[in-house]
């Protein structure tokens, strides 16, 4: 028999044997310190530290497979739940995206997972949007009985602010009250920026009166809440108390007050951020600054902004430039507005649309229509707001040739499916009196609004179809559109341009009772100029007389020129001594008044309107047509080819009559002349 094998403490090795694992050792080896005894395993170490390492790297590497396979032996082991290995699991599929795999893990975890692992599943559902599941997220937490802490309630809080779930939020309030420990500033930051966010500044102020400690997130979240709502006081007294207050705590104070409409307290502002003891202005501050300015007119404060910018290098800035092309355009100096246009070295799209803009506010129809042309031969290609913005100027002055060129462009460039686009269309063809084509576009339209049926409405009333106007407002009521002040006010003047008094009358009396659309002055005017047209001259003048507005010059204006039509003086003088007391700034007025007092041979009357005339230096404007050729539009003064015989309805049909007559002796006589 053998003998049994001996242990391997016991073997001995020839020196042939060694010399041959010698030369096998790589030489490094061979110079190394001798090897120490390694250490037992320590007591510490457990597959939960092998898993969570593998879990690491497989997270790095974004290995799936392998993940999920670590993922199936951490639940094998019952490892599923343990604090070093749910974190990393949690963390390995949201670095994947598999967010709904990442809440099953740690939902599998029951009450067993601390607050680390949900936190991550907050973020992660928070930084994606999904401010619903972080909602649920918590929800859930609370219910399996893990205490949320610090890290996870500003997440929480946002979402609630963003869901606008005041409720929610002020439980979450009630549940840090309680807690033992003092909320940090991330967590009283959050809770102020929830309620500003739900509009509960009351909450909000009284969040922000309990912080010990305040920075200037604390600061910036409640002026800019105050600012939002329209409170300009309070934001600004709580800016004065801002220790040390940045520029975002004042941008946002301006911008406000931009959005509000005061203009002047915007200038007040940058004035205070710009002396010594203020933060000083950035971009934003100059951009705010500058559309105050042009909205206001204020060019001188306007040159001062663009110095500044200047000195700041901000004038390099696009955002910069077209502000300042704008302000220019608004102040009335296009020149200053395109030679800044000229000196940019890249004209992008916003730079042409800013000059097109100025050029389509200062009404200078031709000049826009040439820097059209030239944008589409550098190659830049309009958008949609460019094209609205000329055909709103088309549509302004009628320019039929321009429209029907802009409306070649959008058909050949595939812009027609815009709704926008579209309805400005139908309003420009409408306004050209061009009611054949403003139909067909209207019967092409997928989805058809207000917008579209009022400017249909309004087309075919000014063509004196009051009838189809009539029949479209009732299409439109049927379709579900409610009308707004503007669609009455079409329907009106449709009814007043085609003599439907009875339904002029019964649509006025529907708007509040029906439609629920207060009557403004602009519908008043409508009913006293559909009154007007029809001879009901006590009607126009009772109109007026009850009407909850003061009349407009306009308004009596049309009463005067129809008492002068249809020989009504008591009306007429009562009418034009309103309109006198207004001291209006249009001559036409004064020498419509004076064409009445003519032809009552009212003489003392007409002396004290020319004498009033006189003194305030107003002189006739001599008026002007546009004759439209195929291929260009010509100005045309009244007097280069029209007598003054012609007429037209209403205010046109009055008739000069400044001629040589034996009135108009008894007129000279009258002024001792």
């Amino acid at each position: 028999m053998r003998p049994p094998p001996t242990s391997a403490a016991g073997v001995s090795l020839s020196k042939q044997q060694l010399l041959r694992i010698r030369r096998c050792i790589p030489p490094v080896w061979r110079n190394a310190a001798p090897a120490q005894e390694p250490p037992p395993p320590a007591s510490s170490f457990s597959p939960a530290s092998s898993l969570s390492s593998i879990l690491y790297s497989c997270t790095a590497h974004r290995a799936l497979r392998s993940g999920e396979q670590v993922h199936a032996r951490a639940v094998t082991l019952g490892l599923g739940a343990h604090p070093s290995v749910l974190p990393k699991l949690a963390s390995f599929y949201i670095a994947l995206g598999d967010l709904p795999a990442a809440r099953a893990a740690v939902e599998r975890a029951a009450g067993k997972a601390r607050a680390f692992p949900w936190n991550l599943l907050i973020w992660s559902y928070a930084g994606d949007g999904l401010w619903k599941d972080v909602i649920m997220a918590y929800d859930k937490m609370v219910a399996l009985g893990v205490g949320a802490d610090r890290f996870t309630y500003p997440s929480v809080l946002r979402a609630c602010g963003e869901l606008r779930e005041v409720t929610i939020g002020r439980k979450i309030n009630q549940r840090i009250r309680r807690t033992r420990y003092d909320p940090d500033m991330y967590v009283w930051n959050a809770l102020v920026g929830m309620y500003v966010k739900c509009g509960e500044l009351g909450d909000a102020q009284r969040v922000f009166d309990e912080m010990s400690v305040r920075d200037v997130v604390s600061w910036n979240t409640i002026v800019s809440g105050y600012a939002l709502v329209g409170m300009w006081g309070k934001a600004f007294e709580l800016l004065q108390r801002v220790p040390g207050a940045n520029v975002v705590t004042w941008n946002a104070v301006a911008a406000g007050n931009l959005k509000a409409g005061k203009y002047d307290e915007v200038i007040r502002l940058l004035s205070q951020m710009r002396n010594g003891h203020g933060p000083g202005v950035d971009s934003v501050s100059l951009l705010i600054g500058l559309k105050a300015c042009g909205k206001s007119g204020y060019l001188r404060v306007g040159r001062e902004l663009h110095g500044v910018a200047v000195r700041l290098y901000f004038d390099r800035l696009e955002c910069v430039v077209n502000s300042l092309i704008t302000l220019y355009s608004r102040c009335g100096m296009m020149s200053c507005a395109e030679l800044l246009f000229r000196m940019c070295s890249d004209w992008s799209i916003a730079a042409w649309s800013s000059l097109l803009a100025g050029f389509a506010f200062m009404d200078q129809v031709e000049e826009a229509s040439l820097l059209f042309r030239e944008m589409i031969g550098s190659g830049v290609c309009p958008n949609d707001v460019t094209v609205l913005t000329m055909l709103s100027l088309v549509e302004r002055f009628g320019h039929l040739c321009h429209g029907r060129e802009l409306h070649c462009y959008i058909l050949r460039h595939g812009l027609g499916g815009s709704r926008l686009l579209q309805n400005s269309l139908v309003d420009m063809y409408s306004k050209c009196r061009r009611m054949r084509a403003s139909q067909i576009i209207f019967d092409r339209m997928e989805y058809r609004d207000k917008h579209a049926y009022t400017s249909l409405i309004l087309g075919y009333g000014m063509q004196r179809e009051g009838s189809v106007s009539l029949e479209l407002f009732d299409e439109m009521i049927a379709s579900s559109i409610e009308p707004d002040h503007v669609t009455m006010v079409a329907v009106l003047s449709a009814c007043s341009h085609s003599g439907l008094v009875t339904q002029g009358q019964l649509l006025f009396a529907k708007m509040y009772a029906v439609f629920g659309t207060a009557p403004r002055v602009e519908h008043f005017s409508c009913m006293v100029d559909l009154y007007c047209r029809e001879g009901l001259l006590k009607m126009a003048e009772e109109m007026i007389d009850k009407m909850p507005f003061q009349p407009t010059a306009a308004m009596l204006a049309t009463l005067v020129e129809a008492c002068l039509i249809h020989g009504n003086t008591e009306i007429g003088e009562q009418a034009a001594k309103k309109l006198l007391a207004m001291r209006t700034n249009n001559p036409g007025h004064y020498k419509l008044i004076s064409n009445m007092y003519i032809s009552a041979k009212c003489w003392p009357e007409l002396a004290k309107v020319r004498s009033l005339m006189s003194t305030m230096e107003l002189t006739m404007i001599p008026s002007h047509s546009l004759l439209e050729s195929y291929h260009d539009v010509c100005l045309l003064e009244q007097g280069d080819f029209f007598n003054h015989g012609a007429h037209c309805y209403l205010s046109d049909r009055i008739t000069d009559t400044d001629s040589s007559s034996c009135e108009e002796v008894k007129c000279s006589e009258a002024f001792g002349g």
